[in-house]
């Protein structure tokens, strides 16, 4: 069976992370003289972990959780937080030294 006809075939049984990882797989197994149940393997693994990143992706886009921020998209003029302290409190100091951190208080709201 010829490439075209194999990638075809995966195409219609919705096969999409044995076919987006075919040819690499497939020059690997040829490469490392891999016998037949080991690249078969690997293309099920590429599947495998193909619909597992497509389910994280549907049930993140499912929850409709607000955009991701990190710590350069807070704007501290416009809080009362101490910038200091928490620039330390990323930076992980706390763990060297052995000290514990609480947080009190509610969330917030950020327009």
């Amino acid at each position: 069976m010829e490439r075209h006809d194999i990638l075809k075939l995966m195409a219609t049984l919705k096969l999409s992370g044995m076919r987006a990882a075919y040819d690499d797989i497939m020059r690997d197994g040829l490469r490392r003289q891999r016998s037949v149940q080991e690249v078969l393997g690997d293309l099920l693994t590429a599947e495998v972990a193909e619909k597992t990143a497509r389910s994280i992706r549907y049930q993140i886009a499912a929850a409709r959780l607000p955009a991701a921020k990190d710590l350069g998209d807070f704007d501290f003029t416009a809080s009362p937080v101490n910038e200091a302290l928490l620039r330390d409190l990323h930076g992980g100091g706390f763990l060297t030294t052995q000290r514990n951190v609480i947080f009190i208080g509610g969330t917030g709201r950020v327009s």
